[in-house]
């Protein structure tokens, strides 16, 4: 399928492979392994001489119709698809990082993104500085002497900072380094980094791209070139390999992307409005609302500002608790993307592993909750919020 087909369309049809017995939905091919007519041919396939599939690990025909739709949304060259987004996320850096090597990366970050940089790399030498999402002299500085990868979420997780993708583009590429964007807030539906220069995109499948809270998967995209010389051997040999069934499920999720992003990212722009005009509100951050201080960036580089609102309700932990617990609509979940509503408190869940000092320094307060909007009518989740907000 082109690239020029409209994105509905590439979200139903893109990279569908039928089998003989012409099926209308995509098959599952549930097989760890695959026949060969003769071993000349055995011998053909694992030296790459002749096309075909050897073993899931490596390659299966569901999840290989999973990345050829999703390369066709993102506007990318290849994408590969893993077992979850954490499995992306790692993917994406250890497939190409050395000891000695140094990363830049955003904060805040998803936790255990920020585990990985900060535990993880330094057992094999490789450094790593945190920048403010929202400040670019901070990336000027960190990026005027040389890196090997700039590492961002835009949206952030959980405060909904943006980064200037196409200016960090710039400032990496100077730096020689590769910038990869987690997009999972966003998805390619409202925001294009590959367009604005980025080398990679890593998702949580899991999320909005799934949308329904049914299983998990993750997602790289990029060109082809690094997907040959790079990130394919790593994937082979380390094996992070994704269900055929969950591939499945994925394009199931795929095929209503479009229509349930553009429900939920309608009753979110309601409902972020309705919550900044509440008395017992402190802050609500929504890239929708001219308030969010960088409202031009989102309106500039974005299509939509999405379903993810961030909500200081003030009094520390008891009260975003208090609020949590009296809600009856909107559920309590760490999860995200799903057609129902969920809210959590970052600090105890996504984020309750990273050090208080740098919660604190990078705006994940105690009072801050994250909400996920989903399907519902905008006038219930109206209510719920407003009886768990209390008078």
């Amino acid at each position: 399928m082109e690239q020029g087909t409209g994105v509905r369309t590439r979200l139903v049809h893109g990279g569908t492979l039928r089998s003989d017995f012409g099926e209308t939905s995509e098959a599952i091919f549930l097989t760890s392994g695959f026949l060969y007519p003769s071993a000349e041919e055995a011998e053909a396939r694992v030296a790459e001489r002749t096309a075909g599939y050897q073993y899931s690990r490596i390659a299966n025909p569901t999840v290989r119709m999973l990345e050829e739709r999703f390369a066709l949304l993102e506007g990318a060259e290849d994408c590969a698809a893993v077992a979850t987004g954490m499995a992306a996320v790692h993917a994406a850096l250890f497939a190409q990082l050395r000891a000695g090597d140094r990363v830049v990366a955003s904060a805040p970050l998803f936790g255990a993104c920020l585990w990985i940089l900060t535990e993880l790399l330094p057992r094999f030498g490789i450094t790593t500085e945190l920048v403010s999402a929202g400040d670019p002299e901070g990336w000027e500085r960190a990026l005027s002497r040389p890196a090997q990868l700039v590492l961002v979420e835009t949206p952030a997780n959980p405060t909904l900072e943006l980064v200037d993708i196409a200016h960090l583009a710039r400032l990496a590429q100077a730096a020689g380094a590769r910038l990869v964007v987690d997009n999972a807030f966003a998805t390619p539906y409202l925001q294009r980094p590959l367009a604005r220069g980025a080398d990679l995109t890593v998702y949580s499948a899991t999320k909005l791209i799934d949308g329904q809270g049914r299983c998990l998967g993750g997602l790289i995209a990029g060109y082809s070139r690094f997907f040959g010389e790079v990130l394919r051997p790593y994937l082979r040999n380390t094996g992070p390999s994704l269900s055929p069934f969950n591939a499945w499920v994925l394009l199931k999720g795929l095929e209503t992307l479009s229509i349930r992003i553009e429900a939920q990212q309608r009753t979110a722009q309601t409902l972020a409005s309705w919550l900044e005009g509440h008395p017992r509100i402190v802050e609500v951050r929504y890239p929708g609302l001219p308030s969010h201080p960088q409202a031009e960036l989102a309106e500039r580089q974005m299509s939509g500002p999405g379903t993810m609102i961030a909500v200081r309700v003030g009094g520390g932990r008891a009260r975003a608790f208090n609020v949590l617990d009296r809600l009856r609509v909107i559920k309590i979940s760490n999860n995200l993307g799903d057609v129902r509503s969920l809210a959590t408190h970052p600090a105890t869940t996504t984020h309750a592993k990273v050090p208080p000092e740098l919660r604190e320094r990078f705006g994940i307060s105690e009072d801050l909750i994250r909400i996920s909007v989903g399907l519902e009518d905008a006038e219930d989740l109206i209510a719920d919020l407003d009886r768990a907000l209390g008078p």
